[in-house]
């Protein structure tokens, strides 16, 4: 008597092999698509965390702007200001028994009493009624002169006695302590922040004698954009940044920021 043989036929055999392909290949597409999208996820969320760090310091030097001092140049990817420290209302009439020191627009004065104090010693540079125009520009020193160190809280003194132009509606002035510019190195992927250079009437791309602090990398394109004042609103500065690492995840980001021009 013969056992008759039992096994598998090759076309089972096949049959068995394909679908445990199918069933690994969606079991990978089940486990590795969820984790592709985590990493995904978190590479968008790291790029959108530092892209916001970045304007975010840019909204806080933008609000601290001297009133009409914000320029864009480099075709939209350098931004310049002048960074406010302090500021108050000067003395324009002299109290009831004829006492106080105050501003004289008629001749070059050295000194004048702060209505109401400031909330410490000044130091840097005053300037009265900015418009960003002739005969009122920071930038070109019309309206701007240096502190003198024996300044104090109630009294101003400068380094060299200087007749302003115009005077503020106001009586208001207001100290600088540095300009700020950012700039967009585009060829190295960069936002540089550069602050402690001298003021110049012509706005330098990158600004000279600053090295520059780097704010965020893998910039992949950027855009500033600055509107002046009219009747109805504020200015308003425009802020895009795009960043894209290495993965080729990319986001973009756009904030605007009100401006206070009132000089």
């Amino acid at each position: 008597m013969f056992k008759r043989q039992q096994g598998f036929t090759l076309i089972e055999l096949i049959t068995v092999i394909v679908v445990i392909g199918i069933l690994a290949t969606m079991t990978t597409n089940i486990i590795t698509l969820p984790v592709n999208s985590y990493f995904d996820q978190q590479r968008r969320t790291t790029l959108v965390d530092n892209a916001e760090s970045a304007l975010r310091l840019m909204q806080r030097d933008i609000r601290r702007a001297l009133p009409n001092s914000i320029r864009v140049s480099g075709g939209g990817t350098a931004l310049e200001l002048l960074h406010t420290s302090n500021g108050g209302r000067y003395r324009a009439k002299l109290s009831a028994d004829g006492s106080g020191d105050l501003l004289d627009f008629t001749a070059a004065d050295g000194s004048f009493d702060v209505i109401g104090g400031l909330s410490s010693a000044p130091t840097g540079e005053l300037v009265i009624y900015n418009l960003g125009e002739s005969l009122a520009d920071a930038y070109a020193g019309d309206n701007r002169a240096s502190l003198k160190d024996t300044s104090t809280t109630t009294l101003i003194n400068l380094a060299a006695a200087k007749k302003f132009p115009l005077q503020s509606p106001r009586q208001r002035f207001f100290i600088v302590d540095t300009p700020i510019s950012y700039r967009c190195d585009l060829p190295n992927k960069q936002l540089l922040r550069y602050s402690g250079y001298a003021i110049s009437a012509a706005q330098a791309n990158p600004p000279a004698g600053a090295a520059g602090q780097l704010q965020v990398n893998h910039v992949g394109a950027c855009s500033f954009a600055y509107a002046s004042a009219t009747a109805n609103r504020s200015g308003l500065v425009t802020l895009q940044i795009t960043l894209t690492d290495s993965a080729g995840e990319s986001i973009r980001l756009i904030h605007q920021v009100h401006v206070d021009n009132a000089p």
